[in-house]
């Protein structure tokens, strides 16, 4: 299999990961936030902050799937490398506020450097083309 066709596969998966993960907490947050990892959560009406992040969740799933359908594929590669930032963050969250140890590693550390390591193949795989667009073509001289 193709480098391009590996990146488009685990592309997908990360967008359909996260649509998934993000509508769970939109629809559903009180049954969603336990598996994130925190020891625990808002109480009354706590929800909307749940339903914040799922919103943040599927937003930052829409970008990377516009990128990946319109074919922009080394803005999908930067895309993902600054998207980990987000689950490095939910990582170093769940870690700080002393919540499940595997969890924060298993799921949020996981999915960070997985989506690190997609941006990274894409980028590989975009190189030659965005040195071969940097060249300045010669124009012919006119008189």
């Amino acid at each position: 299999m193709s480098l391009k066709k590996i990146n488009t596969v685990l592309a997908g998966a990360f967008i359909l990961f996260i649509l998934w993960f993000g509508g769970e907490f939109i629809l559903s947050p009180e049954t969603t936030a336990p598996g994130f990892g925190l020891p625990s959560w808002p109480a009354g009406d706590g929800d909307g902050f749940l339903i914040i992040k799922g919103i943040r969740d599927v937003v930052l799933a829409l970008v990377l799937g516009v990128l990946l359908v319109t074919g922009r594929r080394r803005a999908l590669g930067w895309a993902l490398l600054v998207e980990a930032l987000a689950a490095y963050g939910d990582m170093a969250t769940v870690l700080v506020h002393h919540g499940s140890v595997a969890t924060a590693l298993g799921v949020h550390g996981l999915t960070a450097t997985l989506m690190v390591v997609n941006g990274l193949l894409l980028m590989r795989e975009t190189r030659k083309v965005a040195a071969v667009s940097a060249t300045p073509v010669p124009q012919p001289a006119y008189r």
